[in-house]
């Protein structure tokens, strides 16, 4: 638990408000959001950078609820998006579309047409076959593509393999050993203006000194193009900042920063961030009830309602979220496996827990405002949760939960 979601009285609030009244007026399971915390988040980051020339681009990727999005914009965040979903979302949110880069393996002919009329203020481009699209598109349309391009610097983040994005394995950027011929290409097609540079390493870092290997590595290309007539405007740093979901060493945003502004000074270069987990990840938290206690000779079961369709971050990468009562109670804790009622038995949100519970009971799955919501899905036809913003003493629906009739009016009969 941090500040903004702490025990008050015996309950559990997030912010001013317990989070008992909002499964009371919103149902279970219910995905719970701090104001405060989303702001104090970015806060962090706004602060470091003080007198800097500096954007920081939320990763929309994240957590994409146009209510979460908003509270960025309206403190003046840009955005990285990855596709034109999310471009539409950001613009929908209040977004000023000159403070949107957009990053993506798989740019289609259509997103590219739409964010180059949106006036977008950077493509983030990870191949050179799209390079030679966003050409193309661009020509068609009578503009020039501001372009960064991503490069891999394979360095190694040190993090789960399933979001380390910057080794030579990885699908993600061109090969440090290939971007200087692709940034030479650029520079020579008609509808490409080159005006930065790109680089992400993977994500929930807890270790600064990879960004620094990686910053580095860039520095040297950047000269490289430089000496060869090809001057650079801004370095895009990614993301990938981890945050503590159970006893990690959280890295400051301070220790992550400083030495790469200190590489950088002197340059006339502009710096773009693109945090997301940072920003919303401990800013929210999954609110689930207790349905039915199963206890086993090997195991005992607390079957919630809430499943891996809603959160999906422990079946896919055995991910851990602290897992704590709403209204704790004074019996002696048992061991529990928390899982949903999915048919499946990757379906757990948790492994031997210490609580004590009873049927009906609520849970805060906490550290859930990060690729929780914007990775849940339907499966076994289930809506999806609803979304609930807290600011202050005031808890406001941001997303109504789902139907099952929504769900069922998107399909036909055969005639």
């Amino acid at each position: 638990m941090n500040a903004f979601f702490h025990l008050d009285k015996g309950h559990l609030h997030v912010e001013s408000v317990p989070l008992r009244d909002i499964a009371e007026r919103f149902k279970t399971p219910c995905y719970v959001y701090s104001r405060a915390a989303l702001e104090a988040s970015l806060d962090e980051f706004l602060n470091e950078l003080a007198g800097v020339n500096a954007l920081v681009c939320y990763a929309v990727k994240a957590n994409s609820n146009i209510a979460v999005l908003n509270v960025f914009a309206r403190r003046g965040a840009g955005f990285d998006i990855v596709s034109g979903g999310e471009l539409k979302r950001a613009l929908a949110a209040g977004a000023d579309p000159k403070k949107i880069v957009f990053s993506g393996v798989g740019k289609s002919t259509e997103e590219m047409a739409f964010a180059l009329k949106t006036g977008i203020l950077c493509f983030n481009v990870e191949s050179a076959p799209e390079l030679e699209r966003l050409n193309d598109v661009a020509g068609s349309l009578g503009l020039k593509a501001p372009i960064s391009l991503r490069v891999n610097p394979n360095v190694d983040a040190k993090t789960h393999p399933y979001i380390s994005t910057g080794l030579k394995e990885n699908k993600f950027g061109v090969a440090y050993e290939e971007a200087f011929g692709i940034y030479q290409r650029a520079a020579a097609l008609p509808n490409i203006e080159v005006t930065g540079i790109d680089c992400h390493i993977g994500s929930q870092l807890l270790d600064p000194s990879p960004f620094a290997e990686a910053l580095d590595k860039l520095l040297s290309l950047i000269d490289q193009l430089a000496a060869n007539g090809i001057t650079l405007h801004h370095i895009d740093l990614g993301g990938g900042l981890g945050i503590r979901y159970q006893d990690e060493d959280e890295p400051t945003v301070g220790s992550y920063l400083q030495p790469l502004l200190q590489r950088l000074a002197g340059r006339p270069l502009k710096i773009i961030l693109e945090p997301g987990r940072r920003l919303v990840g401990n800013a929210g938290a999954l609110l689930t009830k207790a349905d039915f206690l199963k206890p086993g000779e090997v195991k005992n079961f607390a079957i919630v309602d809430a499943a891996m369709n809603d959160l999906a971050r422990p079946a896919l990468y055995d991910a851990w979220h602290d897992i704590v009562p709403v209204v704790p109670r004074d019996t002696a804790p048992s061991i529990w496996e928390i899982v949903g009622p999915i048919c499946e038995s990757g379906d757990f949100l948790g492994h031997n827990r210490p609580l004590a519970i009873e049927p009906g009971d609520l849970l805060a799955i906490m550290s859930a405002g990060a690729y929780g919501m914007a990775m849940s899905s339907n499966y076994n036809t289930r809506p999806r949760a609803a979304e609930v913003m807290v600011d202050g003493d005031q808890a406001h629906l941001v997303r109504r939960r789902e139907t099952v009739e929504e769900l069922l009016a998107l399909e036909s009969l055969l005639p």
